[in-house]
């Protein structure tokens, strides 16, 4: 994570932006009396969104967790791939 501050993050915004989405890199924008900022790519936070949905539901949350302990026991089986045609 990094942390920069206001006047400098302005001087180079396009230098931090690139870090921050070409590096997934979290930034901090520190401001005047604590109202700091913290800078993510679109990317991550669709992804930080989409774990809270997941996670805010119970039963898909106990699910995925079954499912990741099954895989972690090896528990899982494996099948042919069935070609469709496009017109089915």
């Amino acid at each position: 994570m990094l942390a920069v501050n206001y006047t400098n993050l302005r001087e180079n915004m396009k230098a931090y932006m690139d870090k921050v989405t070409d590096d997934y890199e979290t930034m901090i924008v520190t401001r005047k009396d604590n109202k700091n900022v913290v800078m993510i790519s679109e990317e991550a936070y669709n992804n930080l969104i989409e774990n809270i949905y997941v996670m805010d539901n119970k039963h898909n949350y106990d699910w995925l967790m079954e499912s990741k302990a099954q895989l972690e026991n090896g528990n899982t089986k494996t099948h042919e791939l069935v070609e469709v045609n496009e017109d089915e």
